[in-house]
């Protein structure tokens, strides 16, 4: 069991902040919001997000108490968010903690904004 101050102390390193000024139209933007969009593409993962925006960081056993999924199946949902770039995890000890990548979302934001 964790103490109240493990539970609201973030675990994953500060995330970068520097803008993004990569093109959101062509070939390459194309691809890049292609495969952010399948990363996405279940509802599983979207609640995983959701999760990770509120709570600002999360240990993995957290994430599966609230979702009607079996360790294993969050496991791989985690995978491929983090595989895409829109989390991080970090292991610390036995457990792993994943946060949102606030560029990778801003970049979406970007992407989608260009359609």
């Amino acid at each position: 069991m964790r103490s109240a101050d493990q539970a609201t102390e973030p675990c994953c390193p500060p995330a970068n902040d520097q803008s993004d000024l990569r093109p959101v139209e062509g070939d390459e933007a194309d691809e890049e919001l292609a495969g952010l969009a399948k990363a996405l593409g279940h509802p599983a993962r979207v609640k995983i997000l959701r999760i990770l925006i509120r709570k600002d960081a999360c240990i993995c056993g957290d994430i599966v108490e609230e979702l009607p999924l079996a360790q294993s199946t969050v496991s791989q949902h985690l995978k491929v968010l983090k595989g895409a770039g829109l989390i991080r995890g970090e292991v610390d000890g036995p457990r792993v903690c994943y946060c949102i990548e606030p560029s990778a979302l801003r970049r979406l934001r970007a992407l989608v904004g260009g359609l």
